[in-house]
């Protein structure tokens, strides 16, 4: 909770945060609407509207505040991970109602939006990329991408050096291109 922002001029809060968190966290795992969340069942004094999570989610979201609680998490963990061997891969997931990042992509026959993640030895996810349009292949932009993981490897505090390819030396996406042809 002290990574998320709350409302400033002493104003207090009339729902528990913590039962905010757990509602959105509810929604993100549960992937329903919304309006369907079981508001009964994720508070326990008086109950807010749907609307009033979604405005904290939003609010949130818009300040990458989530960033800053997931690098936290990653921080105090960092222990119990496992960088013997990392893993890099990319996901194409459809886009049945659009959003910001989507494109058609033909050999996948609709609108996709792609992005890359980046987990430890145990699959744990250590860091994702900025989501690219679907009409894109995974290597699009690939030095961009890396550089965007890397840096959330750095702000959790995770050794990035040996992970990847020589960092100093910067990475060569045409020469990947080369590899894999």
């Amino acid at each position: 909770m002290p990574h998320l922002s709350v409302a400033k001029k002493g104003f207090i809060p009339k729902f528990d945060l913590v039962e905010i968190v757990n509602a959105i966290l509810y929604k993100l795992k549960s992937g329903c609407q919304w309006r369907l969340l079981p508001m009964g069942h994720l508070f326990s004094g008086e109950i807010p509207s749907w609307n009033t999570v979604f405005h904290h989610y939003r609010k949130w979201s818009a300040k990458d505040e989530w960033q800053a609680v997931y690098s936290w998490i990653l921080n105090k963990g960092k222990i119990c991970l496992d960088l013997s061997l990392s893993h890099i891969d990319g996901s194409h997931t459809p886009a049945y109602r659009g959003g910001e990042k989507v494109e058609y992509q033909g050999r996948k026959k609709r609108s996709t939006t792609n992005a890359l993640f980046f987990t430890d030895n145990q699959g744990i996810p250590l860091a994702m990329s900025e989501p690219q349009s679907g009409n894109h292949a995974d290597l699009y932009d690939i030095e961009n991408r890396i550089d965007e993981i890397v840096g959330q490897l750095k702000a959790s505090d995770i050794p990035v050096d040996g992970l990847f390819c020589d960092l100093d030396a910067g990475f060569d996406g045409k020469e990947l291109r080369r590899a894999l042809d």
